[in-house]
């Protein structure tokens, strides 16, 4: 049985509690974000920066305006609530040419399951070319090559509690290596949508990387030191261990919103004109605004997308994004293509390339 199957009582009392489970989890994650807000920045005083990059050259491309927006399988790094409207197992694979000769590479599976939920999982890592060691002694290298990398793996769970309100929840690992050390993380994503009841005006939010500190730990923290250098005939070489920092994860809340301006406003069937607004609040940085459009054509057939990112945020480089998509059904399922440029101002700029599979 349906949502609308239910007598107007009963539909009527889901939705309020939908409306009022959906208030309580916001006024709870901007509590908690605004209890941590401080004056100071925290710029670069977090682990794992790379869980900030961005996922899907759709998203992208609308200026990363994606709480609400993201609804294929790249919304398992934006709002895991949002796989929970699909209706077919989904594969995303993403490609960024990041800077400086880094690349990251992202991979997603959704299945579906009926009258259970939405399954997935997801793999996602940074990486480069090895680079020659260097020292005090050796500042031209020592002729060895050092390794370094990032990557997250996990699985994700979301459910359409009603026809209208979704929740969605992502538990992750997380490693980060340079030559013979690491440090290693567990996290959690929570995300909900809600889509109202005036011209299915979405409303959604999401809380990124809850979780454990990350502290960097190996045989390269393994130093020699004289523990009395004014002591005459004492060893100069023991054996000591640095003791490295903890830091936090990047913890980024999410608030958005976003409608289909010519399907629900003007009741077009056959295009699609996707107007989004997100604000974010990260906790090592000032708060700032994201903004995208995007004008599909033919069913998504051809779509060209626009957006702005990080307005209003202090000392940013950049903002601007561009992307292009084209899709085409295939028997039993959709083949989409997605680009997108990504202005990084200093930085210059990032092309991402994305495939997402339909079955």
């Amino acid at each position: 049985m349906t949502l609308h199957e239910l007598p107007s009582q009963l539909r009527s009392g889901a939705r309020t509690s939908c409306v009022w489970m959906f208030s309580t989890l916001l006024l709870i994650a901007v509590l908690g974000a605004t209890s941590s807000a401080q004056t100071i920045n925290r710029v670069g005083t977090t682990a794992a920066p790379f869980l900030k990059i961005g996922v899907g050259a759709r998203a992208e491309g609308m200026g990363e305006a994606s709480t609400t927006t993201a609804t294929d399988a790249s919304a398992l790094y934006w709002n895991p609530a949002g796989t929970a409207g699909l209706q077919q197992l989904q594969a995303i694979f993403s490609y960024d040419d990041y800077i400086a000769d880094v690349r990251y590479s992202y991979g997603a599976l959704v299945i579906p399951v009926t009258d259970v939920g939405t399954f997935g999982a997801f793999f996602g890592a940074l990486g480069m070319d090895d680079i020659e060691r260097t020292t005090v002694q050796y500042p031209n290298g020592t002729g060895e090559r050092v390794s370094a990398s990032s990557y997250q793996v996990g699985i994700s769970y979301a459910r359409a509690l009603t026809d209208r309100f979704f929740i969605g929840f992502n538990g992750k690992y997380i490693r980060e290596s340079i030559w013979h050390s690491a440090a290693d993380g567990f996290a959690a994503d929570i995300g909900v949508v809600y889509t109202t009841l005036f011209k299915n005006l979405k409303i959604g939010m999401s809380i990124s990387n809850f979780g454990t500190s990350m502290q960097m730990s190996g045989r390269d923290m393994l130093v020699q030191h004289d523990i009395a250098e004014n002591v005459a005939g004492n060893n100069r070489n023991i054996n000591a261990d640095l003791e490295t920092d903890q830091f936090p994860l990047p913890v980024t809340f999410r608030f958005g919103l976003s409608a289909n301006v010519l399907k629900d406003f003007l009741g077009s069937e056959e295009h699609d004109w996707i107007v989004a607004v997100d604000a974010i609040h990260p906790n090592d940085n000032s708060e700032y605004v994201n903004v995208g459009t995007e004008l599909s054509l033919y069913r998504r057939m051809i779509s060209v997308r626009a957006g702005y990112r990080q307005l209003f945020m202090e000392d940013r480089e950049g903002g601007l994004t561009l992307g292009v998509g084209a899709g085409v059904d295939v028997v039993g399922g959709r083949i989409e293509f997605d680009y997108a440029y990504v202005d990084l101002g200093r930085l210059e700029n990032t092309n991402k390339f994305t495939l997402l599979l339909t079955f």
